[in-house]
């Protein structure tokens, strides 16, 4: 009887190892995929951006890039979103205390720069949005009539 149960324990033990293992490896491709889509959007968002900034350059000469610092910030913040889902499933499988600390330091600071980065961008259209309704960025005159 007791090496039957020390069999059956140890079997089980086993299979629960194996199907914990497996687990493990399925979300850390699932990481790295996810890791991966964050620096392909990152990528788009630049090349986009040295499209619009080679554009500007050949259309205007003003100093005003506005436009592309804004196509930039979005990708940017659309890929930390990734990013920061990424370090989320890596917390899930973190064996110890140290590296699911590490991780939530990167979560944090992807977060904050997320928020910076999301509230310069609404800043920012915004501002567009006021100089699209002034036609050539000018103050209303005002006649003295003397």
């Amino acid at each position: 009887m007791f090496w039957q149960e020390n069999l059956e324990n140890a079997a089980e033990t086993s299979a629960y190892q194996t199907i914990e293992q497996t687990i493990i490896v399925a979300a850390q491709w699932l990481k790295l995929g996810i890791e991966t889509v964050g620096a392909l959007i990152i990528c788009l968002g630049v090349i986009l951006a040295i499209y619009q900034l080679t554009a500007h350059f050949i259309r205007e000469q003003s100093s005003n890039f506005n436009h592309v610092r804004l196509t930039l910030g979005k990708y940017l913040v659309l890929a930390l979103e990734f990013q920061v889902g990424a370090d989320i499933l890596s917390t899930a499988i973190a064996p110890s205390w140290e590296q699911i600390g590490k991780l939530g330091a990167i979560a944090l600071i992807r977060t904050v720069l997320n928020y910076f980065l999301t509230r310069e961008l609404i800043e920012e259209q915004r501002r567009e949005a006021d100089a699209a309704q002034m036609p050539n960025n000018r103050q209303p005159e005002t006649r003295n009539e003397t």
